[in-house]
């Protein structure tokens, strides 16, 4: 039996898999790009107030390995709490708020970095603030920021396998319980990573030819 032979034997599995794989990472994708974006405005606009505590958690968050946060949302926490959450929703809610703030540290660091020169040449011009942010700053940061946050949310993408470990029904968990059946593992985990190369690879590449094309250090005179 070859990989398109288990393919198309388990069809339905795999195809039930990549669904759920793809529904957790749309929602982390969508309220970490989404709540992100807003939370480093503001934390760029209220440094004291938003800013360095977002900085302190985005610090606090690198030095917590994923699983153990996931497990520890996941058990003590719901113990403490004393809810049953569903693993799916859970697995959801911890990769949203790692894409929030490193997101949100993205766009901070964007706004915080921007030249003021570039401003204050606006504002002789006569452009309000509004005209400022829409025309100069915007296009400008988007450039700066878009290829670090294609990587990150491939990087969500990836993180999402972990979510099986909390018994999620997503796609790898479902090659494992196929593979405990046949035990075929070079196939089933060949057919795994061409489908995740098929996905990570082009907006690699994207990010890639972006940071190549635009990225550069917009202080430079």
């Amino acid at each position: 039996m070859n990989v398109f032979d288990i393919i198309l034997r388990y069809r339905e599995a795999f195809a039930q898999g990549l669904l759920v794989t793809l529904e957790l990472s749309t929602i982390t994708w969508i309220l970490g790009m989404a709540a992100g974006t807003i939370l480093g405005g503001l934390g760029h606009r209220w440094k004291r107030l938003l800013g360095t505590p977002l900085r302190v958690l985005a610090f606090v968050l690198s030095g917590i390995p994923f699983l153990v946060f996931l497990y520890w949302v996941h058990y003590p926490l719901q113990v403490l709490l004393e809810v049953v959450v569903d693993p799916f929703y859970t697995a959801a809610a911890v990769l949203s708020i790692l894409n929030i703030v490193g997101v949100a540290e993205v766009c901070r660091a964007a706004l915080d970095n921007f030249p003021g020169e570039y401003i204050l040449a606006a504002r002789v011009c006569g452009l309000t603030r509004r005209r400022i942010f829409r025309y100069i700053q915007l296009p400008l940061i988007l450039r700066q920021i878009l290829p670090g946050l294609l990587t990150l949310q491939i990087t969500m993408l990836q993180m999402t396998l972990f979510a099986s470990l909390i018994s999620v029904e997503e796609i790898f968990r479902v090659a494992q319980r196929i593979n405990s059946t046949i035990y075929k593992p070079v196939e089933i985990y060949s057919a795994l990573a061409v489908f995740f190369l098929l996905i990570c690879l082009p907006v690699n590449g994207v990010a890639l030819v972006l940071r190549a094309r635009f990225t550069r250090n917009i202080s430079e005179r």
